[in-house]
């Protein structure tokens, strides 16, 4: 009888042997620009998938929130983060970590693509989008609204 192999060896272009390449979401189900995804592990023992996003420069994912929390590593690239009206420049090896219920969204800078590592529940909800109204009270902060209109400019630290 075959076993699967315990082991997957990375290829070119942060991909893995073995693990699918698959679209970010079904398209026009949420709002999101240029962004992959792969799931590297998902077992049950585990209680939680580890994925990798990846979007193209210039990408971003969706603005979102849900029940569920999030640990996030990034693996490669920079950009901004929005966790909870907080925006914060993001490069490689930076963890965010994103609780329960809160808004949030990756953007890539627009020079290089942005990679990251991120861990959640094997069983979650479906995440919900801000309604025209969360739009608008998220836009009172400055810092914010420049993010959701693609104003705000990375700096590396």
């Amino acid at each position: 009888m075959d076993r699967p192999s315990h082991f997957r060896s990375v290829q070119p272009g942060y991909r893995w042997d073995g693990v699918p390449y698959l679209p970010y979401k079904d398209d026009g189900s949420a709002p999101f620009k240029d962004i992959s995804r792969q799931v590297l592990f998902s077992d049950p023992a585990l209680g939680c998938e580890w994925r990798y996003f990846e979007m193209a420069a210039g990408g971003y994912s969706t603005l979102e929130r849900h029940e569920h929390a999030h640990a996030v590593m990034i693996l490669r690239g920079t950009g901004l983060a929005i966790v909870d009206g907080e925006v914060k420049p993001v490069q490689t090896h930076d963890l965010v970590s994103i609780p329960a219920w809160t808004w949030h969204q990756f953007r890539a800078t627009d020079n290089a693509p942005l990679g990251f590592m991120c861990m959640v529940n094997t069983l979650r909800d479906k995440p919900a989008l801000p309604s025209a109204e969360e739009r608008e009270a998220m836009r009172e902060n400055p810092d914010v609204a420049a993010f959701l209109d693609g104003r705000l400019l990375v700096t590396t630290p």
